[in-house]
């Protein structure tokens, strides 16, 4: 589906609103995911779920950053999904993969947060601020 097609399709659904393009706020969620990215990485050693948690949060910053340079904020309650879909949309096909890490990582994200039975091994946070880190530079 075409991008414009998308947006009305979001907007209409009341998943995303308009938003003028705040180039402060862009540059602070860019550093904060940046800040995100060094904790993830200093966290790795003490607690892997956590650090797994943080990596992820580096890419729900750095994509609410690139939505709002789009013009748009995600705007229901399922703000993080639309954030995770919208990227999709915005960066295409090749970077489909990036996209569905992403996706993964905030579905075992919201499980380790609300259901406390989940752990996450070192690989797999080392994996998650790997995939973190791509992202981050892509936007």
């Amino acid at each position: 589906m075409p991008y414009e097609n998308i947006l009305n399709e979001y907007y209409k659904k009341g998943l995303i609103k308009k938003q003028n393009p705040d180039f402060n706020t862009i540059e602070k969620l860019i550093l904060r995911a940046q800040k995100d990215l060094t904790t993830a990485q200093a966290t790795i050693p003490i607690d892997e779920g956590i650090a797994y948690s943080i990596a992820y949060l580096a890419m729900l910053h750095a994509g609410r950053a690139m939505m709002l340079l789009k013009g748009y904020r995600p705007a229901d309650g399922y703000q993080h999904k639309t954030v995770v879909e919208f990227m999709g949309y915005i960066l295409g096909k090749d970077y489909q993969t990036l996209v569905e890490r992403f996706d993964r990582m905030r579905k075992k994200r919201n499980v380790f947060i609300y259901e406390v039975s989940l752990s996450i091994s070192h690989t797999e946070a080392a994996n998650a601020l790997d995939t973190a880190r791509k992202f981050v530079n892509l936007i």
